[in-house]
């Protein structure tokens, strides 16, 4: 099972894709759960995404390596910047999954209970962030 995540570079969690089997691709989740971003902000996304070029979005996406060839430092370099701030994004996935129960196998298969699960997860997780730098800038 897995879901698409869209975070800030603060770890917290602005919204999640309905939760679909993990064989479905990236791209065909974001095509079927379309997401109406603001015009002009700029969308880090990985190379899973291919294809998909919101209109209005800044889109950073690193460059892949082509079949034979090397990427020329310049594209090195692009897609360490860009790797950088997209960790962000991994690693509030992880501040989700310490919630086990959104990483471990998932028994109960009551329609939609899977949704709720990821949902009260996002939430602690944000509640967590939250609580951490309110106690930081004190």
């Amino acid at each position: 099972m897995k879901n698409n995540v869209l975070s800030t570079l603060k770890l917290r969690i602005l919204w999640f894709s309905d939760t679909v089997e993990g064989s479905v691709h990236d791209k065909k989740i974001c095509d079927n759960q379309p997401l109406h971003l603001p015009l002009g902000i700029t969308l880090w996304q990985d190379t899973g995404f291919q294809g998909h070029y919101p209109e209005g979005i800044n889109l950073k996406m690193p460059t892949k390596k082509p079949k034979g060839k090397e990427l020329s430092n310049e594209q090195k370099e692009t897609n360490h910047s860009i790797s950088s701030v997209r960790v962000k994004v991994e690693h509030a996935i992880g501040g989700v999954k310490i919630c086990r129960i959104v990483k471990d196998r998932f028994r109960c298969h009551k329609f939609g209970f899977d949704d709720l699960v990821m949902e009260l997860a996002c939430g602690l997780h944000n509640l967590r962030i939250t609580l951490n730098n309110n106690a930081i800038a004190i």
